[in-house]
Parts: C-alpha cells; sequence; structure tokens
C-alpha cells in the first residue's frame, strides 16, 4: 500500500510539473511578440539623396570625392590626372581608393583623354536599384538603369 500511494504521489507531481511547463510553453509560444523585420527601403542620406539603394549611394560617393579630386588637381596641375593612382592624397581620394576598380556593388571605369577624363561606376548586376553612372569633367552625373550610363543618359537630380 505504501508503494502504491508513493507512486500516486510522484506520478501526481511528475503530472502537475508537465502540465505546467506545457501551459508556459503555450504562453510563451502565444505571447511572442513577432519580430520586427528591418526595413529593406532605402533611406535617403540627406535632403535631395538620388540614390535608390545603399550600393547606388556608396558609388554616388566615390564618384562626387573624384570628381573634387580631379579639379583640385586641375587647379593644383593645370591639367586632370591621367589615372586614379595619380589622383591619391588629392583632396580626400586616398591610394585605397585608387588601388583597385572593384567598390562594393561596382566597378570602376577611369579613361582620360585629351582634355579630360571619362569616369564610370558600373553594377555587377544592373537592377532597379543598381544604376550605372558616367561622368565627365564637368562635374554632371548620369545615370542609365537599362545599359551603361553615357553622355546621353539622363543626369542624376
Amino acid at each position: 500500500m505504501k508503494r502504491r500511494r508513493m507512486r500516486r504521489y510522484f506520478a501526481g507531481i511528475l503530472g502537475v510539473g508537465l502540465m505546467a511547463a506545457g501551459l508556459a510553453l503555450a504562453q510563451s509560444t502565444q505571447a511572442a511578440p513577432t519580430p520586427v523585420q528591418p526595413s529593406t527601403t532605402y533611406q535617403p542620406q540627406f535632403s535631395g539623396d538620388p540614390a535608390r539603394s545603399e550600393a547606388e549611394a556608396q558609388a554616388l560617393g566615390y564618384m562626387r570625392v573624384v570628381l573634387r579630386a580631379e579639379h583640385a588637381y586641375k587647379k593644383r596641375h593645370d591639367k586632370y590626372a591621367d589615372s586614379l593612382a595619380a589622383l591619391a592624397g588629392t583632396g580626400s581620394f586616398t591610394k585605397r581608393m585608387a588601388h583597385t576598380t572593384e567598390r562594393g556593388d561596382y566597378t570602376v571605369g577611369f579613361r582620360p583623354h585629351k582634355d579630360g577624363f571619362v569616369l564610370t561606376m558600373t553594377p555587377k548586376q544592373m537592377d532597379s536599384e543598381h544604376r550605372s553612372f558616367y561622368a565627365e569633367e564637368d562635374g554632371v552625373i548620369h545615370a542609365d538603369d537599362r545599359k551603361p550610363a553615357d553622355l546621353d543618359s539622363p543626369k542624376v537630380q
């Protein structure tokens, strides 16, 4: 008789414990808030930011640094630089920036010519968040979302 009571006692404790654990688990899964997914929509970095994505913002930023460095180089040397490496140390353009033509989702293109230069940023994958960009010594940046940008592409606003 003693043994039977002990079994019931422990079975009761065990049953109550399992029920409590199950109830707690059920409540925790019901009460758990749905995790908030981070927004994948690009947030403009400044008023009038023309970028459509973080990758475009970085590409446009790189282009602006190169364009400013080219203009500073022209003031100092009375000509435009004939390579990105020649720009290193001009303005905020660094040796590291000139070291590679791979810039995140983009590839840099630089071509000097007699009276200036052509700078391009071509996305590795062209889509709605990766337009191609083009600029010359006038500093105007052009963009195209269907093909490599050129002088006839729309200006970046």
